[in-house]
C-alpha cells in the first residue's frame, strides 16, 4: 500500500481551505502566520493528488486553480462529490455548513472526511455528522489541531508519567474571545493533556458583543468560567473579547507545573529547576502531521487515534457554557438533557 496514491478534493476554498490571502486579509490573518492549511497539507504530501475543489465565490475558485495548476473546481459541493472519486474530502466551510456537507460525504462513501472545527453549531448536528459517518465506514476527522502537535504529545506523555506529580489544578487564557472558534482548541487541548473528560462547566459570557472577524452573521463570544474534570479536577478559563494576556495553558502539580505558551513549554518544579520543551523545528506544521496520519489509516497500517466523538464534547462543553450563563454561572453537569442540547454556538 505504501505506492498508493490517494485523491483529495477541498469544499471550502477560502483561508483555512485554500489557502486564500484575501481570504484572509478579510479575516485580519496572514496565511503564513497558520498551523497549515488543507490545500497546503495535500500539495505537501508525496502520497496525495490534490484534484479538486469547490467554492460558491468564483474568485476562490480561480485564485484556488491559479495556486494549484491542474485542479477541478466546482461551484457546487454536491457537483464535485459526483464529479470526482476521492479518498478524502476537507470540509473547510464556515460551521453552520459542516453538519449538511459531512453527511453528503459519508453518503457518497467517502473514505475520509476531514472537517474544520468546531464540529458542528449544535449537538444535534454534531451527532448526526458522527452517525452518518459510522453507517457509511466514513472516518472523520476534526482539525482540532493540537492533537497532532508533537509538543503536546510529549507534555501529555510526561504528565502521565507523573513528572508534575499529582495534579491539582488546571488554567487557560487566551485573548480576543470567541469560545467556540478558539475555545474549541483550547478545551479539547485540556482533555487530550490530561486524558480526562469535562463533566461540568460554571461560566459566565462576556457581553461585550465584539464584531465578529468573520461577519456580523456570527456572534460567538468569549467570557470566564471554571470546568470541572473528573477525579475533581478543576480548570479556570479565561478569555474576555478585549483580552491582551497571550494563549496559555497551565497543569499544576504538587511536583510542580507544565505552562504552554505559543512558543513551547516550560515545565517548572517545586525545587526551583526548569525544564524548556521546544517545539518540533522540522519545516512540517500540525496539519502536515494530520494528514501523514490520514495517509497512515488510508494504507491500513495504523488505526486513526483521535475520535470525531471526542469534538462533540468538546462542542457540549461550550454549550455549557453558555447554559450556564444563562443560570447566573450556575454549574451545569454534562452530558447536556433537554433545551440545553439545542443550544446554538455561532461560531464562523
Amino acid at each position: 500500500m505504501a505506492d498508493t496514491r490517494y485523491r483529495a478534493g477541498i469544499i471550502g476554498l477560502g483561508f483555512i481551505g485554500g489557502a486564500d490571502q484575501v481570504s484572509g486579509d478579510a479575516l485580519g490573518q496572514q496565511v503564513a502566520n497558520m498551523d497549515g492549511t488543507h490545500a497546503q497539507a495535500y500539495a505537501g504530501n508525496g502520497r496525495i493528488d490534490l484534484v479538486a475543489g469547490s467554492s460558491r465565490d468564483a474568485g476562490r475558485r480561480e485564485r484556488f486553480e491559479q495556486r494549484n495548476p491542474g485542479v477541478t473546481t466546482y461551484d457546487d459541493f454536491n457537483a464535485l462529490l459526483g464529479g470526482e472519486q476521492l479518498d478524502i474530502v476537507s470540509v473547510a466551510t464556515y460551521t453552520p455548513q459542516h453538519a449538511e456537507i459531512v453527511i453528503a460525504c459519508a453518503a457518497a462513501g467517502i473514505p475520509v472526511i476531514y472537517c474544520e472545527k468546531p464540529i458542528a453549531p449544535t449537538l444535534p448536528e454534531a451527532d448526526a455528522m458522527v452517525r452518518a459517518c459510522e453507517d457509511a465506514g466514513s472516518l472523520l476527522v476534526i482539525n482540532h489541531n493540537r492533537r497532532f502537535d508533537p509538543l503536546y504529545h510529549e507534555i501529555r506523555d510526561r504528565i502521565a508519567a507523573g513528572a508534575i506529580g499529582e495534579l491539582t489544578s488546571c488554567a487557560v487564557q487566551w485573548p480576543a474571545g470567541r469560545l467556540g472558534n478558539v475555545g474549541t482548541h483550547m478545551f479539547d487541548a485540556v482533555c487530550f493533556l490530561l486524558g480526562r473528560k469535562i463533566v461540568a462547566v460554571s461560566g459566565t459570557l462576556d457581553q461585550s458583543q465584539r464584531p465578529d472577524c468573520r461577519g456580523s452573521d456570527f456572534t460567538d463570544p468569549g467570557g470566564w468560567g471554571v470546568l470541572k474534570l473528573e477525579d475533581n479536577l478543576h480548570c479556570t478559563v479565561e478569555a474576555p473579547d478585549y483580552g491582551l494576556l497571550p494563549p496559555v495553558i497551565q497543569v499544576r502539580g504538587e511536583q510542580g507545573n507544565v505552562t504552554i505558551e505559543k512558543t513551547g513549554a516550560t515545565i517548572t518544579f517545586v525545587d526551583g529547576r526548569e525544564e524548556a520543551c521546544h517545539r518540533v523545528d522540522d519545516g512540517r506544521n500540525s496539519m502536515d502531521r494530520a494528514v501523514d496520519q490520514i495517509v497512515r489509516f488510508l494504507d491500513g497500517e495504523a488505526r486513526f487515534p483521535h475520535a470525531a466523538a471526542d469534538s462533540v464534547k468538546t462542542l457540549e462543553t461550550i454549550a455549557a457554557f453558555h447554559a450556564s450563563h444563562a443560570r447566573s454561572a450556575a454549574w451545569v453537569e454534562l452530558p447536556l438533557t433537554g433545551a440545553d442540547r439545542q443550544i446554538e454556538v455561532n461560531s464562523g
